[in-house]
């Protein structure tokens, strides 16, 4: 690909947004802002979605399933040809990170709004991305990527990563063969019993070690980069509390990060972003545990989380999506990023907290969102609309800002008791337990938070609204 400032420099005026719910409206804003056209795409089951009504221009898809529709390439790209969209965004999910699309939107003469396809790959796997990690210098997980052959060569690893450690079956995961080793008088027990268990569930006997973190943050660091390799870190998000890797509440800053952790995470960052041609929006995830971080994997997009970032930080990162796709240089330096304030954000998921946060959609009675001083609502739902069965859960989300932690928190309580959303079951009682929570308040909350205070479950169960007869 030439590099000349030419070859560049695509100015667009329509947008298709290959999405759906809450952040298809999102991107669609940047797009109007900008004084852009944006065409939305909608399977049967969205007819009466709110992205279609807001959108300039809208195209029927395919069916409900997503396989045939919002995961349908071809079909995707006709609906381009035809609105005459020039540039396509993905949102989050479905194909936003999906190399083939990438490169089927620009073999079709369009312009994928996100990363290349090659740095897509380059940090697709956990495995790639480890690699690349370790080449850039950026701290991973310490562990063997060659699997081990006895309990000696186990017990030789313990003494260097520093026990607890963690047996995996190299076979696979979802916690099959997978043994925590306290101490080196555990090891011989626990890689017999762990190879026995990988040979049953993988017919692979093969085991590794790595340093296993029992009670780690989940803290994620926000890159932007343009075609030119430059790029800058936009602060972290502390997205510890979640059940079962479902983020639920997430925050920016970090309460466990110093100004000087930061400004090493964010230099780590953006040396893993520009060593694979990284462009676009892009965020880093990182386990962080006394006072040490260690890369995990990478998105290649925009995640739900990006609106704390853009409150603290005052940046609209879909604006920057789309103007570095346009062949924008980036528009401002890593010493011009400076914080203010704290900001955090509650998904308002149509899940039934007390029931292990099953899915509980249906058709939404009365709807008022709250307003107010320092309150954002990205939705994707109004008054008496039918939440189709066939997508996620995700109906809303509830961001506030404060000039400080203490009250952004006391403004996200105050708007969460405004929030009324009537005819669909929702976790804004969990998010209400949550908040109030002393380790939460302290800013204490690691990957365990949920697991370790069952009292969050009869708390919201107190704070559940009496269902109107």
């Amino acid at each position: 690909m030439g590099s000349s400032h030419h070859h560049h420099h695509h100015m667009f005026r329509t947008i298709l947004v290959a999405n759906r719910g809450e952040i298809a409206l999102r991107v669609m804003r940047a797009c109007r802002e900008l004084g852009l056209r944006c065409v939305a795409v909608y399977s049967e089951a969205d007819r009466d979605a709110p992205h279609v009504a807001y959108a300039d221009d809208a195209f029927l898809i395919g069916p409900p399933s997503p396989a045939e529709s919002y995961l349908n390439i071809d079909a995707i790209i006709r609906a381009a040809k035809a609105t005459g969209a020039e540039a396509i965004h993905p949102g989050y999910g479905f194909l936003a990170e999906n190399a083939s699309f990438v490169r089927a939107v620009t073999a079709a003469g369009l312009i994928f709004i996100g990363p290349p396809a090659e740095a897509m790959e380059r940090m697709g796997g956990k495995t790639a991305a480890r690699r690349e990690a370790t080449a850039a210098g950026v701290p991973v997980v310490p562990g063997v990527l060659e699997p081990v052959t006895d309990a000696a060569e186990v017990r030789r690893l313990g003494k260097e990563f520093g026990y607890p450690i963690a047996i995996k079956a190299v076979g696979g995961g979802g916690g099959r063969g997978l043994r925590v080793v306290r101490s080196p008088e555990e090891v011989d027990e626990a890689f017999a019993a762990a190879r026995r268990e990988a040979e049953v569930a993988f017919k692979n006997g093969e085991l590794y070690v790595e340093k296993y973190l029992d009670d780690p943050r989940h803290i994620e660091i926000q890159v932007l980069a343009d075609r030119y390799g430059n790029a800058v870190a936009l602060g972290e998000r502390d997205c510890s509390v979640q059940r079962r890797h479902q983020k639920l509440i997430e925050e920016c800053p970090s309460p466990a990060l110093t100004p000087e952790l930061r400004a090493e995470m964010g230099a780590a960052a953006v040396r893993l972003a520009k060593a694979v041609g990284y462009v676009s929006a892009g965020t880093l995830e990182f386990l962080f545990q006394d006072g040490r971080y260690y890369f995990l994997e990478m998105n290649t997009r925009i995640q739900v989380e990006h609106t704390v970032t853009e409150m603290v930080y005052g940046i609209d990162l879909v604006a920057a999506q789309i103007r570095i796709a346009q062949g924008e240089k980036l528009w401002f330096k890593q010493e011009d990023v400076v914080p203010r304030g704290h900001a955090i954000e509650c998904r308002i998921n149509a899940e039934d907290p007390l029931h292990n946060f099953r899915p509980a959609l249906g058709t939404i009675g009365e709807y008022h969102e709250p307003v107010g001083f320092g309150v954002r609502v990205d939705s994707g739902v109004r008054a008496y609309y039918t939440v189709p069965s066939h997508y996620d859960s995700l109906l809303a989300k509830l961001i506030t800002w404060g000039s400080d932690r203490q009250e952004a928190i006391a403004r996200m309580r105050r708007a969460l008791a405004e929030y009324r959303i009537e005819g669909v079951t929702t976790i804004i009682p969990f998010h209400q337990a949550a908040l109030e929570h002393p380790v939460f308040t302290a800013g204490a909350a690691t990957v365990n938070f949920i697991p370790r205070h069952p009292e969050l479950f009869s708390r919201a169960a107190e704070l559940t609204p009496p269902t109107a007869a």
